[in-house]
């Protein structure tokens, strides 16, 4: 695979910005994502940089992005800790210290290349790796629908919980809760 996956630097804002409105292009773009590109494209510089720092700084979450020998980033996936004594994540408060995968993506021309695997591997290794009381468990939700992604995450070891949400905006769909658990 030519691609290194590594963690988005703060002056990358551009970047990160970029390959957020090529996500909410794709056409599975409405199932997999809480947002618009037309509302993503009304959000200020200043949003993109203090999201990109904050991911850069690793306090409560971090990006990681799939960088091609182009230098294209290929793709990428966010990491939200989530802890019991916390605010409320996705969903509901966290029972258990967790991380959560928000954000997948992986450009079409790069689909099938190991992109998301290696992206997972990161995120998962980077989220066993924290400092404090260890995460217990990674988790991610996948619209019923999107068959696809859920059998990439079941192939990389996640598991459904058997927990669900409603789809914010359309409550007749549901979100299924997978997971993997620390050994």
């Amino acid at each position: 695979m030519d691609y290194v996956v590594r963690a988005v630097r703060a002056e990358e804002w551009e970047r990160a910005r970029e390959i957020r409105l090529a996500a909410l292009r794709d056409p599975a773009a409405p199932i997999a994502f809480l947002e618009t590109y037309e509302q993503a494209l009304t959000k200020p510089d200043v949003f993109w940089q203090e999201r990109t720092a904050r991911s850069s700084a690793g306090e409560h979450g971090r990006q990681f992005v799939a960088e091609a020998s182009d230098g294209l980033w290929a793709g990428t996936v966010s990491v939200l800790v989530e802890r019991p004594a916390g605010e409320p994540g996705f969903g509901e408060a966290a029972e258990v210290d967790q991380a959560h995968l928000v954000g997948v993506f992986v450009r079409p021309g790069h689909r099938g290349r190991g992109v998301v695997d290696a992206l997972f591997r990161e995120a998962i290794d980077w989220s066993w790796s924290l400092t404090g009381p260890p995460l217990q468990r990674v988790r991610l939700y996948v619209h019923e629908a999107n068959a696809r992604a859920a059998a990439s995450y079941r192939r990389i070891g996640f598991v459904p919980t058997g927990r669900t949400l409603p789809m914010e905006g359309d409550p007749t769909s549901l979100e299924l809760e997978h997971e993997i658990r620390r050994r």
